[in-house]
């Protein structure tokens, strides 16, 4: 907590005071009256209840220090929390020694990014904490993927949740930890609704460069969730309803001071009533599937997620916790096309994990984090033919995945702030996929099995003591001992102040990634979940993916205006595409090569009182090249998104929200084909020669907080949301699905935006 203190005070350019240096001493001065002391020095206003300061008193040497450095000071002292509310108010609170983890203290640069509860970070990382977060356009509450789309550079031209592009990567080189467990499937409704409840989630930190040498599974992001480690002195419920599904949650202490508990859960209500919100979903989901394509066919889909947590404080040095999460989606489809021919599909799909964390307190400048976790995925599919009530074929498709995990990191702050991380990280990954079949049917992927354990240590040196520059500069070392592979990641920050309010942000790294997902394509009756995870084996054939990337840009915050320009370049090597993904006849054969993406963010915000607009644009230009595909030359990616702007108001009283928010990007990229007149075959024109007509769309929140009982201390609020308030109808993508054997049909599937449609919320807590 006193580097929380610190660094709010020190780092946020609109808070003139937390860079003056006056004169204090105080030697067993009761706190009351060194408040009142510091109110008058640095001309701020400090509100706290008397009896968190009740026979209190504080010493401090006498010497010129900063707000920052004082607060940090009793907050370390007499175990005080302290907020603030504006610039130059304060609240100050009871402290809790492990409210927060030292592994999620972040030095700020800009409070409310885009709205209240986004941070943008001097490591360059955001920090998003739903709880205290603002209405967003589009959304009734806080869905942690969902509001990460709103930052720059960021985009999912598919309308998921989960199909974040971060930069042009991929959504599976996005690495997503939740309490320190690594999740594969991290969402519901094939991906439309994150499957993480942010009642429960105490903050969400997003890095897309710089990225800390801790983190070292993917190439593109990180998004790591956490939940609150603090003990609450009574119990915290509440329970809610939207257009797709209802949650409860409950926070409680079991032993005072010692030990509370976390509980969690949502599921949908498909299979008790469907609302319209629902039903719009599963059109989306569905399109371009047989089972819309048949009044004969039935289906029932629905999902569900828990989480629990134990916290528990040995003592005042020692800090225990333990997290489970269980994601599952399921969905079942019968086709009968007559009354001796039906079809089915069977579609499960899960995400089980569990973390046991250690905090250790050796002294005010030494602490240590040591994590164990494990993650199970698993899907497994089933499309059953039957005729005359006799199974004539059953069709298997199964992936699973095993990722084991442990790490251990020691941190240490100098005197004069800087801070030194050394740690090691042991991650075992098994994975396997398989195909199997009830005839003799030819498929594009055999069955495998890997296993890749990797030794990984890495440090990072934190320099602030210099007056006019941070740097952060970092070293990561993989040992991939099944592959025989060492893979070294320097990584590097630099933050320079130009002026009280501009700042200049250079940054670098290098990461590796050896677990992706694959498209496959056999045809089936729902060719909707058609992806794989595999492990890489560091061969030629199936080599560690490898990302370099370099960004600058600069930062401006001052007198409600913020600023923020980021260019960068990308390359990354070892992608990989199967051979129908770009029309090729050759049998079962993967091709891989690199990508290069240049591309800039822009993000602009104004504060108006009790309005705030922001206005963010993207640029990026992004080639591929394969071997053996378009004759080894380069071609336009699938993931490029040429230009994206977003534009949001928000306007907001004590009780009351509402926002308003206008999305617009140039369509993305597709291969021109034509049918051939004579037998029905497609002809294609090249790959991704072609843009798909620009999308846009219009959204709109609004909530109402109100007070059911002030002496019970319950509350509510009510909302709802209206996306693509215009009903524009937006082509997402142009896709070509068949069996990757000759002669056989290619099917052309094209996929379109969701319809307007509603949504609404109630919750009840206290």
């Amino acid at each position: 907590m006193r580097l929380i203190i610190y660094f709010i005070f020190l780092l946020i350019p609109t808070l003139a005071f937390s860079q003056k240096k006056t004169p204090i001493y105080f030697n067993s001065t009761p706190v009351s009256e060194a408040f009142s002391i510091l109110e008058k020095k640095y001309e701020v206003k400090i509100s706290y209840a008397d009896s968190i300061l009740k026979n209190k008193v504080i010493t401090y040497p006498e010497q010129s220090s900063t707000l920052a450095e004082v607060l940090d000071h009793i907050s370390e002292k007499l175990n005080i929390d302290f907020q603030l509310i504006s610039d130059r108010y304060i609240v100050a609170t009871q402290g809790n020694l492990y409210q927060n983890t030292s592994r999620q203290l972040a030095e700020v640069v800009i409070t409310g990014y885009l709205t209240t509860g986004i941070a943008k970070n001097k490591d360059a990382s955001f920090t998003l904490k739903p709880k205290q977060l603002e209405i967003l356009p589009g959304l009734t509450e806080a869905d942690v993927l969902e509001s990460i789309q709103e930052l720059p550079g960021v985009i999912s031209p598919t309308e998921t949740a989960t199909g974040l592009i971060v930069r042009g990567g991929n959504s599976d080189e996005n690495q997503v930890i939740w309490d320190g467990i690594n999740i594969y499937h991290n969402g519901h409704l094939f991906g439309m609704i994150s499957a993480f409840n942010p009642n429960i989630t105490q903050n969400v930190t997003f890095i897309n460069k710089g990225t800390n040498p801790r983190y070292g599974d993917r190439v593109s992001s990180v998004i790591d969730i956490a939940t609150d480690n603090a003990l609450v002195e009574k119990t915290k419920m509440g329970f809610g309803l939207n257009g797709v599904s209802g949650d409860a949650y409950l926070n409680t202490p079991l032993v005072k001071d010692k030990l509370s508990l976390m509980l969690s859960y949502r599921k949908s209500y498909e299979g008790l009533f469907e609302t319209s919100t629902f039903e719009k979903i599963e059109q989306k989901i569905y399109q371009s599937t047989k089972i819309y394509d048949t009044g004969n066919s039935e289906e029932s889909i629905y999902f569900r997620d828990y989480n629990i947590k134990l916290n528990y404080v040995v003592n005042k040095n020692n800090f225990l916790s333990a997290s489970f999460i269980h994601i599952d989606n399921d969905l079942e489809h019968n086709n009968t096309l007559s009354d001796e021919e039906s079809f089915r599909d069977v579609l499960d799909t899960e995400n089980n994990g569990y973390s046991f964390n250690w905090e250790k307190k050796w002294s005010n400048n030494v602490k240590q984090y040591s994590k164990i976790s494990r993650s199970n995925y698993l899907l497994n599919y089933n499309f059953i033919k039957t005729e005359d009530e006799t199974q004539l074929s059953d069709f298997k498709k199964e992936n699973l995945i095993k990722d084991t995990d442990f790490l251990t990191e020691l941190a240490i702050q100098s005197k004069s702030n800087n801070k030194i991380s050394l740690g090691y990280q042991l991650t075992n990954k098994n994975v396997s996929y398989s195909f199997t079949e009830t005839t003799s049917l030819q498929y594009v992927l055999d069955s495998k099995k890997a296993t890749v354990n990797t030794h990984a240590l890495y440090g990072n040196y934190s320099v602030r003591s210099l007056k006019s520059i941070d740097l952060d500069l970092g070293l990561r070392a993989n040992y991939y001992s099944e592959l025989g592979k060492i893979k070294v990641e320097p990584r590097f920050l630099a933050l320079k102040n130009i002026t009280d309010y501009l700042k200049l942000q250079v940054t670098g790294e290098i990461k590796n990634q050896i677990i992706s997902q694959i498209e496959e394509t056999v045809l089936s009756d729902l060719p909707i979940e058609n992806k794989l995870w595999r492990l890489a084996d560091g061969s030629n054939t199936s080599p560690i993916i490898n990302s370099k990337q370099v960004s600058m840009g600069l930062l401006f915050h001052k007198n409600g205006w913020s600023f923020d320009l980021d260019t960068y370049y990308k390359n990354v090597n070892g992608i990989s595409t199967l051979s129908l993904g770009f029309l090729n006849s050759n049998l079962n054969r993967f091709h891989y090569g690199e990508q290069k993406i240049i591309g800039s963010d822009v993000y602009l915000k104004k504060d108006f009182n009790t309005i705030k607009t922001w206005i963010s644009y993207s640029f990026n230009n992004i080639d591929e090249q394969f071997n053996g595909i378009n004759n080894n030359v380069a071609f336009t990616s699938g993931n490029e998104i040429k230009q994206a702007l977003s534009i949001s108001t928000a306007y907001k009283t004590q009780k009351f929200q509402i926002a308003l928010g206008w999305k617009w990007h140039i369509g993305k990229p597709y291969s021109i084909s034509t049918i051939d007149a004579l037998n029905g075959n497609v002809i294609f024109n090249g790959i991704n020669t072609g843009n798909l007509p620009n999308y846009h769309r219009l959204d709109l929140s609004a909530v109402y907080n109100f007070s059911i009982s002030s002496v019970s201390n319950i509350n509510g609020k009510i909302g709802f949301s209206i996306r693509n308030l215009y009903n524009h109808k937006n082509h997402l993508s142009k896709e070509y699905l068949g069996n990757n054997i000759p002669n056989d049909p290619i099917i052309v599937i094209d996929k379109y935006s969701l319809s307007l449609i509603p949504n609404f919320l109630l919750r009840i807590y206290w």
